[in-house]
């Protein structure tokens, strides 16, 4: 059972180092946590939801990996906007029969992130679930004035490219739903230890090198939809390009499908103007070129010469089965 709420609290807040940086004023212990935006910047917010079931199961995932990837969710939509991280909130709803030891384990595994990147946890709230766990987590950015990098400033004639491998993830829930005792988390990284693409992100930004940008969280097909529904663009991408995540033991290459559809690799999607000279690999990370944005809003995908219209099947809350 875990503990009453206001020792939980002290809990969670002792786990917190006590260093703090410039624009964290007061973080927890008052009604409003209080920060200082750097000057002449924009301030970027998110927030997302994790929950029991739906991106989790505790058969499954470690509480460490759920406090991680919880966080990373957060993180990895500054990152899709060239910003950078200030504060973090965290509101937490867990079961009444839920093991203390259970809650301590995913807090070290979201603070263990959130130290690797500099971000104070500066509040949130706890409170008591009828049935599984809550997480509803809100990331506090700043980029500076008018340099935030969007979804809808997508020009026709730009590439467009990912960073790292896709699949990996999607490929990590296939053997999962088949035999969970048989994945080990090492062997399916991009699932079970994502990395938010922070520094990725800012120097696209900081090297005016993209056009338009998002984080692969719903999979490649239904994120790309998305700049080209904000961007009013079509697209045409190979999918003999699209780099493909190799993972299991022994080693193999995930499917196409899970390369083009599956979500949450929380690698970057982006597009940039033919004139620029967009590096192979940045920060050791890969970039791969894999097609370039169209007039008119179609997405088409090329297969051996083959051209044949794309459609975005990757995650959609609420989306019909029928």
């Amino acid at each position: 059972m875990p503990l009453p709420e206001k020792a939980l609290i002290d809990r969670i807040r002792k786990g917190i180092s006590s260093s703090r940086l410039h624009y964290l004023v007061r973080g927890i212990g008052d009604d409003c946590a209080v920060l200082r935006i750097p000057r002449n910047h924009d301030t970027l917010l998110t927030t997302d939801f994790t929950l029991e079931e739906v991106h989790f199961r505790r058969a499954w995932h470690a509480p460490e990996i759920v406090g991680r990837r919880c966080l990373t969710r957060g993180l990895s939509d500054i990152a899709a906007m060239g910003g950078n991280p200030l504060a973090i909130f965290l509101s937490l709803a867990i079961p009444k029969r839920l093991p203390q030891s259970w809650v301590d384990r995913f807090m070290k595994g979201f603070l263990d992130l959130a130290r690797e990147f500099r971000v104070p946890l500066a509040g949130g709230d706890t409170a008591q679930s009828p049935a599984g766990v809550l997480a509803d987590v809100i990331v506090l950015g700043s980029v500076p004035r008018g340099r935030a990098i969007l979804r809808s400033t997508a020009r026709a004639g730009d590439g467009i490219y990912v960073t790292g491998e896709l699949g990996g993830a999607a490929a990590a829930l296939e053997v999962l739903r088949k035999s969970p005792r048989k994945v080990a988390a090492r062997d399916y990284p991009r699932h079970f230890h994502p990395v938010p693409r922070i520094a990725i992100g800012r120097f696209l930004r900081e090297k005016k090198l993209a056009s338009s940008m998002i984080d692969l969280s719903d999979g490649l097909s239904t994120d790309l939809a998305h700049i080209c529904d904000e961007s009013r663009v079509g697209a045409r991408i190979d999918e003999n390009l699209i780099p493909r995540a190799t993972v299991g033991r022994p080693v193999c290459q995930v499917s196409p499908e899970a390369a083009l559809h599956g979500g949450e690799d929380y690698e970057l999607l982006f597009t940039a103007e033919k004139s620029k000279r967009v590096p192979r690999r940045i920060l050791g990370v890969r970039i791969t070129p894999i097609g370039e944005i169209t007039r008119g809003r179609a997405m088409t995908i090329v297969k051996d010469g083959v051209r044949s219209k794309l459609e975005p099947q990757g995650w959609e809350h609420f989306k019909s089965d029928l």
